[in-house]
């Protein structure tokens, strides 16, 4: 007879999970009693927020929700920032926890990891939140938990198992893995959307990162409608070198403009945050006339008025457009488009646009490779201007939640979701600082990994904040280590260069032909005297 944790492992594996990120501990042992003969996968981080990102990364590439293992208590504890990342930006992940004995919850006793609530604290951040009381609430917990990942708006959720409940015999029947579709906008909806669409003689489309699985369709109905495509920071790719395309923020006056003088709106899959179309914080969004507003989430749809809102999968509405649609393209739209662009790239200033050619470079000396950021000067000129070459490829912490320390993790998910991809992970010498040690994951892991570290000496974005507010700037100068010595303690291949786009991207060449990870560091200029 198996117990309850081995037939938890049978039962994810049964669900397609082939990957699992965790740190055992006393408290989970039992959840690893049949990981080894499971044919699942396991990947140690160096830290629980670090499991938690590389979660993340792994799901936002692969499509498939990421697992992670964590111990009662801290591990928890130190795994709620990724889950709020998580839920920020709608990636399918679970985080299965133990719990302490189901006789002691509650007590305040002072056993080793507990919390007044567990699950309680938990349900602040994940979606859902679920404990298995007994063996026979193992298959419909599990159900629960994977919900939101086939059905609606994705997101974290959370699982917790009793110690005297993990390693307690399994008698239950396990439930067949159930895969409910997503919800399908109705007919009615859907020729209601063609009928404002067929009136309008200046379409814009904005599409996010809902929308990220759909470019095929998309650029087709971008060309049916001859509208321009505004892609926000989790959409970029999908339209590369597209004359349609405008891989630029929804915050730069420029594309406000564009948004402001058409006559619909047709947002697919964008939940319409401030992070993307309010960044610099006016208070104010861009004018939506006549928006059609798309979404798997109704609660989403409820926030903002639309004068149409369809409840659906982002993918099926576009492809019902397309069958729907016959109406001849707006002939204006790659002007409008080439317009945009073109503003959008001058209102940046030199500094930021200095900062896309590197990004530019980088793509050219690399084609194809999936850019994973955290929140450092090339990301934060990235989302403002940057057209990847692959859908999906383009995603950071930048926005949404915003946690530092994302980067290093989460490029090791994504190497571990796409192993014949290479993967590039920017991050900048603060931010870095925060999950230096998971570097020793990729060695470890043989991933193909070049992470490339922006070292300008400190926090600049904060620090400019700062001075922008009249506050002095205190505390935004953390010495940042060796990082050659960093490289050598870890095994990694090192380059250091400069800034120039060229010198990077000779850099990033000879770094990518190692196989393994690697380590280039960019000597930017300190953003204060030293």
């Amino acid at each position: 007879m198996i117990s309850v944790g081995e037939a938890l492992v049978a039962q994810l594996s049964e669900r397609g999970v082939d990957c699992v990120f965790g740190i055992p501990g006393v408290h989970t042992i039992e959840l690893y009693r049949g990981l080894a003969a499971s044919g699942i996968r396991h990947v140690t981080p160096r830290h629980e927020q670090g499991a938690g990102f590389m979660a993340d990364g792994y799901a936002r590439v692969s499509g498939k929700p990421g697992v992670a293992f964590v111990i009662t208590g801290p591990g928890l504890t130190n795994t709620l920032t990724a889950i709020g990342q998580g839920r920020a930006d709608s990636v399918p992940m679970l985080v299965i926890s133990g719990v302490n004995t189901l006789p002691s919850l509650g007590k305040g006793r002072g056993h080793l990891h507990e919390l007044p609530d567990q699950r309680a604290m938990a349900r602040t951040v994940a979606l859902v939140s679920e404990r298995v009381e007994s063996a026979d609430d193992l298959a419909p917990m599990l159900a629960r938990v994977f919900g939101p990942f086939d059905s609606g708006r994705p997101g974290p959720t959370h699982l917790e198992i009793p110690l005297d409940i993990a390693g307690a015999p399994y008698t239950a029947e396990a439930l067949a893995p159930s895969h409910p579709a997503p919800p399908t906008p109705s007919d009615d909806q859907i020729a209601d959307a063609v009928a404002l669409l067929a009136q309008s003689k200046a379409p814009v489309i904005l599409a996010g990162g809902g929308a990220r699985r759909a470019g095929n369709a998309l650029r087709t109905l971008a060309e049916k409608l001859g509208a321009p495509v505004v892609q926000t920071v989790n959409a970029r790719g999908l339209m590369f070198e597209h004359p349609l395309g405008v891989p630029a923020s929804p915050s730069l006056q420029a594309v406000r403009r564009l948004i402001d003088q058409s006559d619909v709106v047709l947002a697919v899959g964008t939940e319409l945050g401030p992070t993307d179309y309010d960044m610099y914080a006016t208070g104010t969004m861009p004018r939506m006339q006549r928006m059609i507003r798309v979404d798997l989430c109704p609660d989403q749809l409820a926030r903002q008025p639309a004068e149409l809102s369809i409840l659906g999968d982002a993918a099926a509405a576009i492809d019902a457009l397309n069958t729907a649609i016959d109406a001849s393209a707006a002939p204006d739209g790659p002007e409008r488009a080439t317009k945009t662009r073109r503003e959008a790239v001058e209102e940046i200033g030199p500094e930021m646009r200095a900062l896309c050619d590197v990004l530019a470079e980088m793509r050219t000396a690399v084609p194809g490779a999936i850019i994973v950021g955290d929140s450092a000067q090339p990301i934060y000129a990235g989302n403002l201007y940057y057209d990847h070459d692959r859908p999906g490829g383009w995603f950071n912490a930048a926005t949404g939640f915003g946690a530092l320390g994302y980067g290093i993790p989460a490029a090791i998910g994504a190497a571990l979701a796409a192993p014949d991809t290479p993967v590039i992970c920017i991050a900048g010498d603060g931010g870095a600082q925060f999950s230096l040690p998971e570097l020793m994951c990729a060695v470890q892991e043989n991933l193909p990994i070049c992470f490339m570290i922006w070292n300008n000496h400190g926090y600049q974005e904060i620090a400019t904040s700062m001075q922008d507010a009249g506050v002095s700037v205190v505390g935004c100068d953390p010495t940042p280590p060796d990082f050659a010595a960093v490289a050598q303690s870890c095994g990694l291949p090192f380059w250091r260069c400069g800034p120039e786009p060229d010198a990077v991207a000779k850099a990033l060449r000879a770094a990518t032909g190692k196989g393994g990870p690697t380590l280039i560091e960019i000597q930017a200029q300190p953003f204060l005297r030293q």
